[in-house]
This record gives structure tokens, sequence and C-alpha cells, in this order.
């Protein structure tokens, strides 16, 4: 392999993302993915993380969590769109909040007041977009949230992005809010400690 490059790996902070202790990604060429076993304990050594994130949907990089980690958990829910719905509320706005740059992306506004906020964080691998969103307590169970995520969803699509959201593995109401919304669970991501 001398200096041929075969993939790409990152490194973050698992709970500050400047300290660079967490390996999250780690991508071979398919033709160099036999040599995973000899190559991943070699950048993981490199790196010095203590530990390994994955999604479970990401097939390579899960191998390598349950070859090289222990104490693994899931932290959150993986979505992804599955089908669209004609939710709607009476009097209620989505539109995007003219504030002067300041408060989230978009609102969602009932009788003429804001009761949810939220927006897109473009981190993720083009043409993936991940939503997310904030209802107002005194408006929360009252389908709000599903129904300004369908509107995020759509959303995302008039800006030629897919839709994607997570949640954490015990929020509940997020959980349901998101499939109310008509998305589906894709998988999770999991911590582990790195046991090399």
């Amino acid at each position: 392999m001398g200096k041929e490059t075969v993939g790409y790996g990152s490194v973050w902070g698992k709970d500050d993302r400047k300290a660079r202790d967490t390996i999250f990604e780690f991508y071979l060429l398919r033709s160099y993915r036999k040599f995973a076993n000899i190559i991943f304990p070699k950048f993981s050594t490199t790196s010095e993380a203590d530990f390994l994130e994955c999604q479970t949907n990401n097939i390579l990089q899960s191998e390598m969590m349950f070859e090289y980690a222990r104490n693994i958990n899931a932290e959150a829910i993986l979505f992804e769109d599955s089908l669209q719905t004609e939710l709607s509320i009476p009097d209620t706005l989505f539109k995007r909040n003219s504030s002067n740059n300041e408060g989230p992306e978009y609102v969602l506004e009932h009788a003429g007041q804001i009761v949810a906020g939220g927006g897109y964080v473009r981190n993720y691998n083009f043409p993936y977009i991940d939503m997310y969103y904030e209802v107002k307590e005194d408006y929360r169970k009252k389908g709000f949230g599903s129904l300004f995520t369908q509107e995020l969803k759509r959303e995302a699509y008039r800006l030629k992005r897919v839709p994607a959201a997570r949640c954490n593995i015990n929020n509940n109401a997020s959980k349901a809010t998101l499939l109310r919304a008509g998305m589906k669970i894709c998988g999770h991501m999991l911590v582990g400690e790195l046991a090399i």
C-alpha cells in the first residue's frame, strides 16, 4: 500500500468536539476493505482516540465497532424519510424566519404566535441534511412538532437535499413526532471504548 491513498478517517471529541478523542469516520476504497483489520488498528493507534462512534447503517464502521470496541451504547436513533404526510392545523403557517438572522431559520406560527422553530444542520454528506426543531412548551403534544417536521422535509426537497433526523435514544416524544411526520428509523448512533 505504501504511499497510495486507500481511504480516510476523521476524529473529533465525544463530549467536546475539539478534544479529538473519538474516531467518527473510517472509510476504505472497496478494493482495500479486505485489509480493514490491518488498517483500522494502525489508524486507531495513530489517532490516539479513546472512542469509536458509528452509525449502524455504516457496515464497515459497524464491523470495526464490534471488532475493536467494548462498552458499546446506542446514543441516538437515526431517521430517514419514508412517506409524505398531509398534516395540517388551522390558522398555522410555516415560514422562513425574517428576524434579521436571529433565532432559528424557520418558524411555525399559530394564531399569530410563534410556536416552534428549527432548521437544518448542514454537516452531513451531500445531499443529506439533518433537521432540528423545538416546540414551545405550552404547545407541545398538540401536533405542532410533526407539522413543523413535515414542512422542514418539504423545504429540504425544495433545496434539493434529502432530509434526515436523529433524536436521543430515550426521547420518546421526539421519536413519536418524527414517526408521525413520515420519518422511519434507519439505524442508531453507537459509541464504544476502543480496546486496541
